[in-house]
């Protein structure tokens, strides 16, 4: 869940993408579980039915996401592309290089849609706060759980 009080970092696509995980939820996902919950309300005894008791533990799984991504969409602050490319921001393409490693691209986001694998970062993880304010050419320290590792900006798009 989102803390209180700070801003949710957004961009465009991110925000669309919630909004449409929100509709589906709402339209079809939500009602189709209280439909089943009738059923298996029907079926009998819902305190011994552990269809029951299932599809109660998936309906509040499913109004958490809901509230999720209602205070997403409602308090999302989107972010601009980066009007500087000599200074890294959220929203940043950056490219960078550990010592002797591979280039590595990835894209500075909001927490909300960090998913490294995909090429996105969180300005809240070590490496994008680290990241956060740099220029090409500089270095960055990040600590991990495999020790101190460096990188060095080489581009920002």
């Amino acid at each position: 869940m989102i803390e209180l009080g700070n801003p949710v970092y957004m961009t465009e696509r991110g925000v669309q993408k919630a909004q449409s995980e929100l509709e589906t939820l709402l339209t079809y996902t939500r009602p189709e579980i209280v439909g089943y919950l009738q059923d298996a309300k029907d079926g009998g005894d819902a305190a011994d039915n552990t269809e029951f008791l299932y599809l109660i533990q998936e309906l509040e799984s499913i109004d958490r996401r809901i509230r999720d991504l209602r205070y997403r969409v409602d308090r999302a602050q989107l972010i601009e592309q980066p009007g500087s490319k000599e200074t890294i921001t959220i929203g940043s393409t950056v490219t960078i290089q550990e010592d002797g490693a591979a280039i590595e691209t990835y894209t500075l986001v909001g927490s909300t849609e960090s998913d490294p694998d995909q090429g996105s970062i969180s300005n809240e993880s070590p490496l994008g706060k680290a990241l956060l304010n740099r220029r090409i050419g500089e270095e960055v320290a990040v600590d991990s759980p495999d020790g101190l590792l460096r990188f060095r900006v080489i581009g920002i798009n």
